[in-house]
């Protein structure tokens, strides 16, 4: 996958993002950059609002923030969402999700 396209921009207190959802995985795991979105899989299902409950849950454990500081903010019901995350910077966002060798943009 590449890593260039993927931007995370400072937004008021922390970073929003673009990710792109895949549910019903075997376990949740970052599978690295789509065109503009980080792909992420998740364990959940698409019902009820359990895959962006597991989604909100796995990037705040991976970023080490609370649930609450993970929000999703647009794509709700689509597998492309928008994440606003609280309290870190992009190049915080970049690097604890992508590795210290993630490129800026």
């Amino acid at each position: 996958m590449e890593t260039g396209a993927w931007t995370v921009v400072a937004d008021g207190e922390g970073a929003c993002f673009a990710v792109r959802v895949v549910p019903r995985a075997k376990r949740s795991e970052v599978m690295g950059v789509q065109g503009e979105a980080l792909k992420v899989r998740v364990a959940a299902p698409p019902v009820e609002g359990k895959a962006n409950e597991a989604l909100r849950t796995f990037l705040a454990e991976r970023l080490g923030l609370r649930r609450q500081q993970v929000e999703i903010v647009a794509g709700h019901r689509g597998r492309r969402k928008v994440v606003r995350v609280r309290g870190l910077s992009p190049r915080q966002v970049r690097e604890r999700l992508l590795g210290p060798e993630a490129p800026e943009k």
